[in-house]
């Protein structure tokens, strides 16, 4: 609407001027140099209207914008004009204003709601630019680092120096753990960079969390886990002996005097020598188990070399195949890209895969047919892996949370360290062990 009024406005006042122009050029040739001079007089003052109507038009928008810019939104116009085309154009940047207020208070609000949410936040976060200024830092990572106000990377140098190699360059890096010592004593936090990009600015994005607390509660959890298991281990086998030998000490007194030699009957003989056997048998049994937790404890040293991924895996399917009873499960190998060479100790590896590869077997013992998969590759994260994966029934998501608990097993037989070791040799290796089972089973090593 408005721009249709100004539209007509300035075809009409063109029009005007064009047939004042005629005019006044059509009665000087003609000799009629009065009406030609009105003519003329009237030409120029069409010009200067229509000269300031366009620079008025011009002004209003321009001082329009200058406020937005500045977010000044008080600027009105007057609304009740003469000229109809003024007024509506008046009015709607009015409209235009009040409308652009509301969204710069919408997102002023807005910004302070999610300020709020980082200031309140657990976890540190801070923002640097690419000449190591600190745009941003909520006081959560002040308080973990113990240092404010955080302007510039070099500060983190005061704090500690190995904490400020890891940003010096300005390089983005992955989940990182740090032991931050300071006069409050040590703390571990989990460090991430992350580049982002906020209007064209190129910006690392650190996330700064103590995780303390985690690692005691999980430290605390992993300790009661295992003296579960260890208590139950023992019970079992303490408790058989407790039992006999209270049994056989009843032959041998009786109202707290010896039996005499020549009052034992060959059934007591008898019981007595089983009994002992028993205990000797769990003795030995509980000596197994201690020298199973010796060798968890024990593992020696990595001692890594390059090794081509698709040797070592040809190896454990070679020597996966041996198993005749488990003859009708089939075993395949997929290495990508062909010629992977993996940095690890060969011998602790092929006795990890093969531990996994064996409990693959046994979960596909009562299916007709079954497959393993033994793969190799490097990940989305440009980290090298192995797979061992089949398609049996899975783990229940009860014993997901057990299964590297040492000495915990679901097999009547076994020691159950099989998987704890395999954590304690990736561990080793400065690696991780993974599982998940969805519709296949995968415990996933992954290297660094």
């Amino acid at each position: 609407m408005v721009s249709r009024n100004i539209y007509l406005q300035m075809v009409l006042r063109i029009i005007f001027i064009t047939l004042c122009a005629v005019a006044a050029v059509y009665f000087f040739f003609e000799k009629h140099y009065i009406i030609a001079s009105i003519a003329a007089i009237l030409l120029v003052v069409q010009t200067s209207s229509l000269i300031y109507f366009v620079n008025q038009t011009n002004r209003k928008i321009a001082y329009f914008f200058d406020a937005i810019k500045n977010e000044d939104f008080t600027l009105r116009f007057p609304e009740k004009l003469s000229v109809k085309s003024l007024e509506e154009l008046n009015h709607s940047l009015n409209m235009l204003n009040a409308m652009i207020q509301g969204i710069h208070v919408k997102k002023q609000a807005q910004e302070q709601y999610y300020q709020e949410i980082l200031r309140q936040a657990d976890i540190g976060i801070f923002t640097i630019n690419q000449k190591g200024h600190i745009l941003y830092a909520n006081p959560t990572v002040q308080n973990l680092l113990n240092y404010r106000p955080l302007n510039h990377v070099k500060q983190l140098n005061l704090i500690d120096p190995n904490l400020y190699e890891l940003f010096k360059d300005l390089n983005p890096f992955e989940n990182t753990i740090f032991k931050l010592g300071n006069e409050r004593g040590k703390r571990e936090i989990s460090l991430k960079c992350t580049p982002i990009t906020i209007e064209e600015q190129a910006l690392l994005l650190v996330v700064v969390h103590d995780i303390h607390k985690e690692l005691e509660d999980k430290e605390t959890d992993s300790w009661v886990k295992l003296i579960r298991v260890l208590t139950h281990e023992i019970m079992n086998t303490i408790t058989p002996i407790t039992s006999i030998s209270e049994s056989i000490l009843n032959y041998f007194k009786s109202e707290n005097r010896l039996t005499e030699p020549g009052n034992f009957s060959e059934d007591q003989i008898k019981n007595t020598a089983k009994g002992l056997e028993v205990i000797k048998n769990q003795g030995t049994d509980l000596m197994s188990f201690v020298q199973s937790y010796r060798t968890f404890l024990s593992v020696p040293e990595s001692d890594k070399e390059l090794v081509p991924a698709q040797a070592l895996l040809e190896k454990i399917k070679l020597l996966l195949d041996e198993q005749k009873e488990l003859k009708k499960v089939k075993i395949e190998i997929l290495v990508r890209p062909q010629d992977l060479e993996l940095y690890l100790d060969e011998k602790q590896i092929s006795q990890v895969l093969l531990n996994l590869g064996k409990n693959a077997q046994q979960s596909l013992e009562h299916q007709d047919k079954g497959t393993i998969r033994l793969i190799a590759g490097i990940n989305t994260m440009n980290k090298k892996y192995i797979q061992v994966q089949d398609d049996g029934p899975g783990i229940s998501p009860e014993l997901m949370d057990e299964i590297f608990v040492p000495f915990f097993t679901t097999k009547n037989t076994g020691t159950g360290i099989g998987l704890s070791l395999t954590k304690q040799i990736m561990r080793l290796h400065g690696g991780s062990v993974a599982v998940s089972s969805n519709e296949t089973t995968q415990f996933t090593l992954t290297f660094n």
